[in-house]
């Protein structure tokens, strides 16, 4: 139909869409390029038997799949992650959310407390990594210290693989918590006050108000901040490079990130014909594509939430 033909609705939604076609447009080439394009080219080298450098390339099919179900190292870590990502999200947000309504309700006089409990959200990973590998050092640590004090040998809670998991999620959860205390915050400002006053009035205390106005109004803040948890928690490798001092402790995205050889910084030939012997990129293509997997499947059903909790404390008119 041509413009002669149209009514000015249908022009104005013809332009609407013309212009929204322009601003998506760089978007979704970004999306393509960055995000679709990386993982299906992972998916379909999973396909070969390569090293990532030589010319011999060849196509072995669901091979490199067959041999990561028996991968066990893999699944180690896997569940390594699944069990930090889980209890994280159990502690900080329960958590946060219970230091947020505290602090909501005693108003200005805990202000004080909104500045102490941030702090470790204001220092770097490096440092608190610092921080607490000394403070739980073996020798010399003030742990093992204080443990010295009371008659108490050494205590080794990065070393020992049935305390190191849990020990990594507290110091993470010592960490994130305050992010999620702020967004929680953040999100109250958006009930109105008279429900509050309601409340106070009728007698509820801070556990009857968290429970009965804050969580039901709260749900989409929840869900971002669930979001947000998750692919903070599965994608940190960072935290078991620092802490976990044995590979079988690993987190999964540490487990990979140490499979990861650029073998095109490696000058030395025979060196090189040994690396490459081992490495074996299409079998690590396959452990990049079930890393992806959780998230994959997780994200649709928290997504119809995510662009309301994003504007959560936002000016309104």
């Amino acid at each position: 139909m041509n413009e002669k033909g149209m009514s000015l609705l249908q022009l104005r939604q013809r332009k609407t869409r013309q212009t929204a076609a322009l601003f998506l447009a760089p978007v979704i080439i970004l999306l393509i390029v960055f995000i679709a394009y990386p993982i299906v080219d992972t998916f379909i080298t999973s396909g070969y038997q390569w090293n990532g450098i030589s010319a011999d390339k060849k196509m072995v099919g669901f091979a490199n799949w067959a041999k990561l179900i028996k991968d066990t190292k893999f699944w180690i870590a896997f569940k390594n992650n699944v069990i930090i990502m889980i209890l994280s999200i159990v502690i900080q947000i329960p958590l946060g959310l219970a230091m947020a309504t505290f602090l909501d309700f005693g108003g200005k006089k805990l202000t004080v407390f909104k500045v102490i409990w941030f702090i470790p959200m204001l220092m770097s990973s490096v440092a608190i990594g610092f921080l607490f590998t000394y403070a739980l050092a073996t020798n010399g640590g003030i742990v093992s210290t204080i443990s010295g004090w009371f008659g108490g040998g050494n205590i080794d809670l990065l070393g020992n693989p049935k305390l190191a998991l849990i020990t990594v999620i507290l110091i993470i959860a010592w960490q994130f918590t305050p992010f999620y205390m702020v967004y929680f915050m953040a999100g109250y400002t958006n009930i109105p006050y008279d429900v509050f006053e309601a409340a106070r009035i009728d007698g509820a205390g801070p556990l009857t108000v968290l429970l009965k106005v804050y969580l039901p109004i709260s749900l989409p803040a929840l869900a971002t901040v669930g979001l947000f948890a998750i692919v903070n928690h599965w994608n940190d490798y960072f935290s078991g490079l620092i802490y976990m001092s044995k590979a079988s402790m690993y987190p999964l995205q540490t487990y990979i990130q140490q499979l990861t050889v650029d073998l095109t910084q490696i000058t030395d030939a025979d060196q090189l014909k040994q690396l490459s012997a081992l490495n074996n990129r299409s079998f690590n293509a396959a452990k990049i594509v079930v890393s992806t997997i959780p998230l994959l499947i997780i994200y649709p059903f928290l997504q119809k939430y995510f662009v309301t909790g994003m504007v959560i404390g936002a000016v309104k008119e």
